[in-house]
């Protein structure tokens, strides 16, 4: 008997492969094979009861016609796609493609790619889970209407090429509170005082004020008597507390935890980590990587007390077991885990052997001994205390338990010097520090992804994709680890708190995570979910429809009048972030940046090399531009909107002129800082590179709305990383068109 087995990725195709005997034949579908059509018009039928139809993603009929050739020949079929609501999802669409080539079709999971369990799970066949297929498919339905409608709402009253999305606007939202809470921020003075000591022992003792004064007179009273005291030999020890402490190892990983971690210790952004771990996963070295549950299986536990109490000894041993505390843990009921702990180091890649390494410690760590601390802390004070106290703790570790393994959780251990109570102190120095209270930090990855998990805002295969989301967009930026809202963020997190802020609370958003959860139980029904929501949704959209359109973002400091009239300015937004626009524009075109520089668009910069015309920075409705030559009167006069239009790289031809050449000013780069030089190269777009040598047409680098990019027969590839659109060669172009399309809105594809 044949049998066909078909998972996502070639990766997992190859590792499953060794484990089964040559009547398995093991085919990959490369992630996805169908999905909702980018038009919104066919793809969900709302009124027939919110029914999907979907289309062949692009570039898998080829996959697509493989299966199911390999389907006919074989006598039965295993889908063995990912054991959670997206792998059941593809199982059903790959099962969809081929029933009528094969009607013996079931489905197979596993949470570890080890022989083991695929020979096990293998002999465990069931049907297709409806109920998890479901749950994920509202979901996909659920984020495009949403999507749809409120982006549709946003490019009308905000700004063309905005979006929103159903999950990813509550974590612009939190990223906004925390921004308003640091600009609404005002620092207060204060000073920590400091004491240097020596102890009757001649060792050096620093203690810190337990208080931190307000006011500079009474920390000139403090310094004051203390000095004073000091010069007595009246500094003496009032108290030495130890206190034995025990830390206790945390959990095996989650998926939260191990982005959250992977981001403290190894800087990983959580995409790279997830990356990181499918392919750790595929090759059969971790259990699945996207999963809620805390718990291990009791043949892992084992193995892992066994691997203890040979290398660190009986002492270092405490099987433990750990219970999921999140409600909404999902299918995937093992933690994150090696699948075999006679493996110290794995993986093919540096970051793939970090991140085991990680995984290893975590999960050996949670079998072992707690850690036990010894922590003191002394208090001082000079003979009449007339001072506040004076303290300085100490830790050491007094055994290491768990902290043997997971070493980098340790920390430093700080002395302090051996002193009785009473003892006397010789004051070597006081001293005084201004300070200024700092306002909350800004979150980082790992900040946001707890967060998220805290408050019930998506699930653990939803954390990586969000903050992706709102990067490539542009609605945030990363500046190391830090998150940080662009004004482009601010505006759309803005306008959808004010017209939509139920739909992106933080309970609203929860609670619809939760029933995604109960249909995926059986629990809830599909269609009267998605009823249930869209009904009272698609209402409140459509009365917003009449709200005026967002054209300014209130009024700029009056400290910043129109260089041009010497009206009231005005603040907008632009492609590069806010900018401040006459109030009389367009009649006016006097404008300043956002730091109320001016721009000077009737001044020449200079003129081009080539042609000799004048290159100007203008203003227009998408932010500052370059321009060459002056703008001809009939474009001037021309209909609304054709004047800006050329400014992103179209053209008036046929309006009874051309528009001059122009180009948008990067973000990120002031107006006041373009050189000549800088102008030409913008000027320089659209680039030919060359032609491509099987179509013989041309491959094209320019800018659009979405960022740079490459085009060759309307096949449009983004530019990231290195590349740019003014450098990128013609050999790099054709590397970056061989590789696997990534289309929006779809899951990437696992190789």
């Amino acid at each position: 008997m044949s049998t066909l087995v078909i998972v996502e990725s070639p990766a997992k195709a190859k590792t499953i492969e060794k484990y089964l005997g040559s009547e398995y034949r093991v085919r990959a579908s490369v992630g996805h094979v169908r999905d909702l059509p980018k038009s919104n018009k066919d793809a969900v039928d709302i009124a027939g009861g919110f029914v999907p139809h979907y289309v062949v993603s692009e570039g898998k009929q080829k996959i697509i016609t493989e299966l199911r050739k390999e389907a006919k020949k074989a006598d039965a079929v295993l889908l063995a796609t990912d054991p959670d609501r997206e792998g059941e999802a593809i199982a059903w669409h790959i099962a969809e493609l081929i029933k009528k080539d094969n009607k013996n079709i079931k489905r197979v999971a596993f949470h570890e790619i080890t022989e083991s369990a695929v020979t096990e799970a293998i002999k465990h066949p069931r049907e297709i889970d409806q109920h998890l297929r479901s749950a994920q498919e509202a979901r996909r339905v659920l984020d495009r209407l949403v999507g749809y409608d409120l982006s549709g709402l946003i490019w009308k009253k905000v700004r063309y090429g905005l979006s929103a999305g159903r999950v990813q606007s509550p974590a612009l939202r939190i990223l906004m509170e925390r921004e308003r809470e640091i600009r609404a921020f005002k620092p207060e003075d204060f000073w920590t005082i400091t004491a240097e000591t020596e102890t009757k022992k001649k060792e050096k003792l620093s203690l810190t004020c337990v208080e931190e004064p307000r006011d500079e007179e009474a920390v000139k009273d403090i310094v004051a008597k203390g000095t004073d005291a000091g010069k007595k030999g009246a500094w003496v020890v009032t108290d030495v507390k130890e206190t034995e402490m025990k830390r206790a190892p945390r959990p095996p990983f989650t998926t939260s935890t191990l982005q959250q971690t992977a981001s403290t210790r190894l800087v990983f952004s959580p995409s790279r980590t997830m990356g990181a771990a499918q392919k750790l996963y595929e090759a059969g070295l971790i259990t699945y990587m996207r999963t809620d549950s805390v718990s291990m299986s009791s043949v892992a536990e084992k193995q892992i007390l066994a691997l203890v109490h040979s290398e660190h000894g009986e002492q270092y041993v405490q099987p433990r077991s750990y219970k999921t505390k999140s409600k909404s843990a999902q299918e995937a009921h093992e933690a994150i885990r090696p699948t075999n702990f006679a493996k110290r180091t794995a993986g093919a890649t540096d970051d793939q052997k970090k991140l085991y390494a990680l995984i290893f410690e975590r999960a050996v760590s949670s079998q072992m001994a707690d850690a036990r601390l010894l922590r003191t802390k002394i208090t001082a004070n000079i003979t009449d205390k007339s001072i506040p106290d004076f303290t300085a703790n100490g830790s050491r570790v007094m055994f290491d338990g768990w902290l043997k393994v997971d070493y980098r959780a340790r920390g430093e251990d700080v002395e302090v010097p051996n002193v009785s109570a009473q003892d006397p102190l010789a004051l070597l120095s006081i001293e005084s520090f201004a300070k200024q209270t700092q306002p909350p930090s800004r979150y980082s990855e790992a900040g946001l992804i707890k967060e998220l998990e805290q408050r019930g805002i998506g699930r653990p295969s939803t954390y990586a994709s969000i903050i992706k989301t709102i990067v490539d967009r542009e609605y945030v930026t990363k500046e190391g680890r830090t998150l940080i809202p662009t004004d482009t963020g601010d505006v759309v997190s803005s306008f959808l708190e004010d017209n939509f802020a139920g739909y992106i609370s933080d309970t609203f958003t929860s609670e619809m995570e939760d029933e995604l959860d109960d249909i995926a139980a059986g629990t809830r029904e599909y269609e009267k979910t998605l009823k249930d929501f869209y009904t009272p949704f698609t209402k409140d959209v459509a009365s917003k429809e009449t709200i005026d359109k967002l054209t300014t973002l209130g009024d700029a400091p009056k400290e910043f009048p129109c260089p041009k009239c010497g009206k009231d300015m005005v603040v907008k937004l632009g492609r590069g972030g806010k900018f401040l626009s006459c109030s009389d524009f367009p009649a006016c075109m006097g404008a300043r940046m956002n730091d109320g520089s001016e721009l000077k668009s009737d001044e020449p910069l200079g003129k081009h090399p080539e042609t000799g015309e004048d290159i100007f920075i203008m203003n227009g409705r998408f932010g500052p531009y370059v321009q060459l030559g002056k703008t001809p009167e009939k474009v001037k006069r021309g209909r609304k909107g054709k004047k800006d239009s050329a400014a992103k790289g179209e053209s008036n031809v046929g309006n009874g002129t051309a528009s001059p050449r122009r180009a948008s000013i990067p973000k990120g780069k002031k107006p006041e800082e373009v050189t000549v030089e800088d102008a030409v190269r913008y000027l320089a777009l659209p680039r030919i590179l060359g032609r491509h040598p099987e179509t013989g047409e041309d491959i094209t680098a320019s800018i659009g709305r979405f960022g740079p990019f490459i085009v060759h027969q309307k096949d449009f590839r983004s530019l990231k990383g290195a590349d740019n659109p003014y450098d990128i060669t013609l050999p790099r172009a054709l590397e970056i068109l061989k590789e696997e399309k990534k289309t929006r809105g779809k899951r990437p594809a696992k190789k």
